[in-house]
């Protein structure tokens, strides 16, 4: 099967098309704090509406939604942790044909861009 990654209209996309375990491929950190736990993590997890960060010397857990803006049903990922609430637009999210492989972009309103892959 083909590794070419195609774009996904993020106005149709499936909420389930988010969920599964990510890993953090690149980061932009730009005016966000480098030390919190979003800009630490190498793995994102969203299975059913539990979240989990997690590093070498973190491991985080919270809760996660897809929320999408009324007027042009764009998604964002509303992320609540014991602590803080965060929101990041979904700027691309990319698969294969087969689903095997995807890629998702996120945007923080802090500032923080990050590329996830799940293989």
């Amino acid at each position: 099967m083909s590794d070419l990654l195609l774009d996904i209209n993020l106005q149709q996309v499936p909420d389930s098309y988010l969920a599964g375990a990510w890993r953090v491929a690149r980061r932009v950190v730009n005016r966000a704090d480098p030390d919190s736990p979003l800009a630490q993590a190498t793995n994102l997890v969203l299975n059913d509406d539990l979240l989990q960060l997690q590093a070498p010397s973190l491991h985080e857990t919270g809760s996660w939604a897809v929320q999408r803006d009324e007027l042009l049903n764009r998604p964002y990922l509303r992320l609540n942790f014991p602590t803080e609430e965060m929101k990041a637009l979904v700027t691309r999210l990319r698969r294969t044909a087969d689903g095997a492989r995807s890629q998702l972009n996120l945007y923080f309103s802090s500032g923080l861009e990050m590329q996830l892959d799940r293989p």
